[in-house]
C-alpha cells in the first residue's frame, strides 16, 4: 500500500473530490484526519473509511487551522499528505454577485488552502518531506459564464499553487529514470504530466514526470542534441541525421519532419505559429509548424548550436563567433552584438529571457546576464568547468547546469549561488521546471527531478 504509515489531512471530507480521496487514501494505508463544516457528512465518510478523526469546523477559521493540524502532528508526529479540497460556488456574474458571498466563496476556496498550507508547511520543512494537493478547476484557466466569484478563487489557487511550488522547492530528488544512452546537450521539456528528452544514440523518450516510468520512445537516424519543443499535442526534436521532427506528444507517431542543409543541433523557437531555428548555415530559418514549409531565412552571420529566444518581434542567440545577437525578425537585421572580452569559446549554450534580461552560459566556466534592451553585461557568475546547458527561470532565481557535474541555483538579481546538486557526471543539457519540479540529464544517462 502506497500511504502505508502515512499521515494526511483532508479538508472539504464530507462530501464529494474530499470524501472519494478519504476512502482511496484509507484503501493505501493512510492515517486520516478528516476536516469539514457539515458534521453529519464527516461522520458518513468515517464509516466508509474506518479508523480516522473527524474535526468539524470553519476551514476559513486560521485558529481552526493551526489547532487541527497541531493536533496530528502531536498524534502521528508527522504530517506527510495535506489535501484542501473544501470549497463552494454561490453562482453569479460580477453584477449579481452579493459583497458577502464573494467573501465568503474566497475564505473557504482560497483562505481554506492557504491557511491550511501555512499550518502544515513547517513539519513538512522539519521532516524534509510532504506533499500538498490543491484543487482547482479547469474554469480557471478556460473561464466560464455565472460563476465569478468560484472561477476567480479557482484561478487564484492556481496561482498560490505554483507560487508554493516555487517558494519551497527542496532540491530533493523524486525519481531517476535511466535512458540506454548518455542524456548529453537534449534538456528535457515537461508538458502535460510528461517529460520528453533525447539521447546520443538517437532514441527520443516521453517518460511520466509522476515517477519516472517510460510511455513511449522514438528512433531518429543519429545523435539528439536538439531539445524538445512542445506546441498543444506535438512535440519538436530535431536530429543530428538532419531532420527537424514532428511527432504526436502522446503516442510519439510521426506528423512531419522537414529536411535541412546539415545536422539540427539547436532547439526550435515557436512564435505566432511559425518555427524559427538557428543553424549551421549562418542563418535563422523559420517555417510553418503545421506542415514543416519554409517561410523565409535571415543571415545570422555565424554559425549556431544555440536556440533563439524570442519576444516579440526580436529574436536572440549565441554564435560560434563568440557573441550574442539580437533580431529584428520583422526587418531581418541585427539590433546589437554582446561579446564578453574576456571570452575566448563560442556559445553552445541558448539564452533564456526573463526580468529584462538575457541569461547564457558559455565554455569559459560563465555564466553571463546580459540587458536585453541595449546588450550590456549585468553580472557574471564561475563555476568549475563549461557551460552548455541553458538556463531555465522559476520565481526569482536561474537554474543552469556545468560540464563540473553540478546544477547551480542562481539568484536572478545579483547572480549569487543559492544552492548547488553534484549529479556526479556532467551536465550539457538545460533543465526543465515544471508543477514546482525541476527535471535534468546528465551524461552517464540519468534524468533527475527535484521538488
Amino acid at each position: 500500500m502506497r500511504l502505508q504509515g502515512r499521515t494526511a489531512i483532508i479538508t472539504g471530507a464530507a462530501s464529494g473530490i474530499g470524501r472519494a480521496s478519504a476512502k482511496l487514501f484509507a484503501e493505501e494505508g493512510a492515517h486520516l484526519a478528516l476536516v469539514d463544516r457539515d458534521a453529519a457528512g464527516l461522520q458518513e465518510t468515517l464509516s466508509l473509511v474506518g479508523n480516522a478523526t473527524t474535526h468539524v469546523g470553519d476551514v476559513g477559521d486560521a485558529g481552526f487551522a493551526e489547532t487541527v493540524v497541531g493536533e496530528v502532528i502531536a498524534r502521528h508526529g508527522r504530517l506527510d499528505v495535506l489535501m484542501t479540497a473544501a470549497g463552494f460556488s454561490c453562482g453569479g456574474t460580477v453584477l449579481t454577485t452579493r459583497l458577502e458571498d464573494w467573501d465568503a466563496v474566497f475564505r473557504a476556496n482560497v483562505g481554506g488552502t492557504w491557511l491550511w498550507a501555512r499550518a502544515a508547511v513547517p513539519q513538512m520543512q522539519q521532516q524534509k518531506s510532504g506533499s500538498i494537493i490543491t484543487l482547482a478547476s479547469q474554469l480557471a484557466i478556460a473561464g466560464g459564464k455565472g460563476n465569478s466569484a468560484y472561477i476567480a478563487a479557482k484561478g487564484a489557487i492556481v496561482s498560490l499553487t505554483r507560487t508554493m511550488a516555487v517558494d519551497f522547492a527542496t532540491g530533493k530528488l523524486k525519481w531517476k529514470y535511466q535512458a540506454g544512452s548518455p542524456i548529453g546537450e537534449s534538456s528535457p521539456a515537461v508538458s502535460g504530466g510528461t517529460v520528453f528528452v533525447g539521447d546520443s544514440s538517437g532514441f527520443f523518450h516521453a517518460v511520466r514526470t509522476t515517477d519516472g516510468s517510460k510511455l513511449w520512445t522514438f528512433k531518429t537516424q543519429s545523435e539528439i542534441k536538439s531539445s524538445p519543443v512542445v506546441i498543444g499535442a506535438v512535440v519538436l526534436i530535431g536530429s543530428y541525421d538532419g531532420f527537424l521532427y514532428a511527432l504526436d506528444a502522446a503516442s510519439g507517431a510521426l506528423k512531419w519532419k522537414f529536411e535541412t542543409d546539415g545536422p539540427v543541433h539547436a532547439t526550435p523557437a515557436v512564435h505566432n505559429g511559425i518555427v524559427i531555428v538557428a543553424g549551421c548555415d549562418e542563418s535563422l530559418r523559420a517555417f510553418n509548424v503545421t506542415d514543416g514549409k519554409e517561410l523565409f531565412r535571415i543571415v545570422a552571420g555565424a554559425n549556431t548550436a544555440a536556440s533563439p529566444v524570442i519576444d516579440g518581434e526580436r529574436a536572440y542567440v549565441g554564435t560560434f563567433n563568440n557573441e550574442v545577437l539580437a533580431f529584428d525578425l520583422k526587418a531581418k537585421k541585427i539590433i546589437w552584438r554582446y561579446e564578453n572580452p574576456d571570452r575566448q569559446f563560442p556559445y553552445y549554450s541558448s539564452a533564456a529571457l526573463a526580468g529584462g534580461r538575457l541569461f547564457v552560459g558559455s565554455r569559459d566556466k560563465l555564466v553571463h546576464a546580459i540587458d536585453a534592451a541595449s546588450g550590456k553585461k549585468a553580472w557574471t557568475f564561475t563555476t568549475q568547468a563549461r557551460v552548455d546547458s541553458s538556463p531555465a527561470v522559476a520565481g526569482d532565481r536561474i537554474y543552469i547546469g556545468s560540464s563540473d557535474g553540478r546544477l547551480y541555483a542562481l539568484n536572478m538579481a545579483s547572480g549569487q549561488k543559492e544552492w548547488e546538486f553534484d549529479a556526479g557526471a556532467a551536465i550539457t543539457a538545460s533543465p526543465a521546471i515544471a508543477a514546482g519540479r525541476i527535471v535534468i540529464g546528465s551524461t552517464d544517462g540519468a534524468l533527475y527531478c527535484f521538488g
